[in-house]
């Protein structure tokens, strides 16, 4: 499977997963708590932090169209034009948030809803950019990003394998070569039952690219149940604090569980790195210590032939295996062997 290059960072099996803290609509319409999302995020271990430019009306024109979510305990329902308008970042926000990453050694990106936000983000030297899940069968921006060159990553959530197809072919047929996909659960928050996790190896399997997981469950289970599945990359809602008034904030990862994650994922990948059986290099003292020797059940006499009664299996493991067994039956001693002694080649004739 080819490996995407972003910036210093490969992304693909074998490689250190990238792990994305999605700010979203999490800094509420101000440039202050983005920019203190930015440093949190950083200081939790992120590697990247993604935003949100879209234009309110590239996916809206029915102002009575509602949401309803449940913010500091309480059931709100919102206008979506108005909670998705106050959230609209501009132009030179994306500039000075990439900056910002740049700073905190943070790799930039966003999902944009048209090709004047894609422009957007090139100009703003975004590294690379996010298709949104809702975004999945909108293959004219789709096309738009492949042409950019950049690494593009889609989010796959609500999709059907054939619109999966149907994007993967869009961006690769627009001349577009660095594909990550996600496994994704459009549902806020997600149920352990909705997750299906082995969806990403059947995504790799089925479009041969790097896939990761977009996690929007409670707490960091699920994102580490992905890696072990395979994910390299996982991106996770990130907030300053789960109280804080807004439609995503109850679920998101607070700076403590974000860098809990970071730091399981980092644990997880040094259980992964072997696939080969065999003895690990801290075995080794264990195969000395802890295997069983061939050993004299009884004081035995110098001239005695050894029988089956004359040999026990006791550690330490330095000397003939059990399996040995057969050949030292019959075998004459030349030399006297004490009870529980480990049997050496010298003590036969």
């Amino acid at each position: 499977m080819t490996r995407v290059q972003i910036g210093d960072r490969r992304i693909g099996p074998g490689e250190p997963c990238f792990l994305a803290a999605e700010v979203g609509l999490n800094h509420n319409g101000s440039m202050d708590l983005a920019h203190r999302l930015v440093d949190a995020a950083a200081d939790a271990g992120a590697d990247a932090v993604k935003f949100q430019n879209y234009r309110t009306g590239d996916f809206l024109s029915d102002r009575s169209l509602t949401y309803e979510y449940v913010s500091q305990g309480n059931a709100v329902v919102e206008s979506q034009y108005d909670m998705f308008k106050r959230c609209e970042l501009m132009p030179q926000h994306l500039l000075e948030l990439r900056e910002h990453c740049d700073r905190r050694n943070l790799f930039f990106f966003s999902t944009p809803t048209g090709e004047d936000g894609v422009a957007e983000l090139v100009q703003a030297g975004a590294p690379l950019l996010k298709n949104g899940s809702d975004y999945l069968v909108h293959l004219p921006l789709i096309r738009a990003m492949a042409r950019t060159g950049l690494p593009t990553v889609l989010s796959t959530g609500m999709g059907t394998l054939a619109e999966i197809d149907d994007a993967v072919t869009a961006f690769r047929g627009a001349g577009g070569q660095k594909l990550i996909l996600l496994h994704c659960t459009s549902s806020y928050p997600t149920r352990p039952e909705d997750v299906h996790l082995p969806k990403i190896q059947a995504l790799a399997a089925a479009f041969d690219c790097p896939v990761g997981f977009s996690d929007h469950t409670w707490g960091t289970t699920a994102a580490i149940g992905a890696v072990v599945l395979g994910a390299c990359f996982v991106e996770k809602h990130f907030t300053l604090d789960k109280n804080l008034s807004g439609p995503d904030h109850r679920f998101s990862s607070d700076p403590a569980e974000f860098r809990a994650l970071v730091h399981e994922v980092h644990i997880i990948e040094q259980c992964l790195k072997r696939r080969s059986i065999g003895p690990t290099a801290s075995e080794s003292l264990g195969r000395r210590d802890f295997r069983l020797s061939c050993v004299a059940s009884r004081d035995l006499t110098a001239g005695h032939d050894v029988t089956e009664a004359d040999v026990a299996f006791r550690r330490p493991g330095t000397g003939f295996p059990p399996k040995a067994l057969k050949s030292l039956l019959g075998r004459r001693l030349q030399r006297h062997v004490p009870s529980a002694k480990v049997f050496e080649l010298e003590d036969f004739a």
